[in-house]
């Protein structure tokens, strides 16, 4: 259940729009629904910000497409990870403005414009190798409501590349910095910045990368502060903290209470 949505039905009821029975049909789907072969939490957008996300691996096509149609009966917008072309098309079949991002491998449905907060989210990717990651991230922390940038290819193999970028890394609110190999870029940025770095280990590499392993543990041993660190190839769990972090600094700032002439 989007937070919004609720909102709206209540100022719908307080205005005399709406009746008492028609709230109550709504909330009648709490906590969850029960498919059988999932369990779909309709309430993650009033705990969490954001509805439940799906992930599309280990589920049927129709368990993919059922879940999604059951989120949009009662949020505005769906995210679904590590989708396939067949499963997106069986989703735009049912649902046209659906969209998708086939390096990231994320579907996207958008009813209502998305508005963007204050403050960007900046993903910076290593090597092209590792941008399927970052448009992961990208998708992600786009869809929740962030003002999201780009910057691919300015891993430490030419440092230069990076440096002569570092106007935007200083403007961003958050980073996320995805890497594979031996997952070294993340220090450097944190090593510049004094905003919260989230690295994504990728398993982008030679066999010695052990899959991920390798940047995983680099990104763990960071000497740089204010390192964090997500799981391999995991660019929607760096996009999804990202932003929560970008949401929690724009509420503070927002409410803070105003201040009199004099000072007090």
């Amino acid at each position: 259940m989007d937070m919004s949505r609720l909102k709206t039905k209540l100022e719908k009821l307080q205005g005399g729009e709406t009746t008492v029975d028609e709230v109550l049909d709504y909330l009648k789907v709490m906590p969850f629904d029960d498919l059988g072969f999932a369990k779909v939490d309709l309430h993650r957008g009033l705990r969490k910000g954001f509805p439940e996300v799906v992930y599309c691996p280990g589920k049927t096509d129709s368990e993919v497409v059922a879940i999604i149609e059951r989120l949009m009966n009662h949020s505005d917008n769906v995210l679904a990870t590590r989708a396939s072309e067949q499963i997106f098309q069986l989703v735009q079949d049912q649902h046209p403005q659906a969209r998708f991002n086939q390096r990231a491998r994320c579907i996207t449905i958008v009813k209502e414009p998305i508005k963007k907060i204050d403050g960007t989210i900046l993903i910076v990717s290593a090597g092209t190798a590792d941008i399927d990651v970052a448009e992961e991230a990208v998708v992600t922390a786009d869809i929740m409501g962030n003002r999201v940038e780009r910057l691919y290819d300015v891993g430490v193999a030419g440092i230069h590349r990076l440096l002569h970028n570092s106007g935007k890394l200083h403007q961003a609110a958050v980073i996320v910095v995805v890497a594979g190999m031996e997952g070294a870029l993340p220090s450097v940025v944190a090593g510049i910045v004094n905003k919260p770095v989230i690295a994504v280990p990728t398993s982008t590499g030679y066999g010695t990368n052990f899959g991920g392993v390798a940047p995983l543990l680099s990104m763990l041993n960071s000497c740089a502060s204010g390192v964090m660190v997500v799981n391999i190839d995991n660019g929607f769990g760096g996009g999804y903290n990202a932003s929560v972090i970008n949401h929690l600094a724009h509420e503070r700032v927002n409410s803070k209470p105003e201040r009199s002439d004099d000072g007090e």
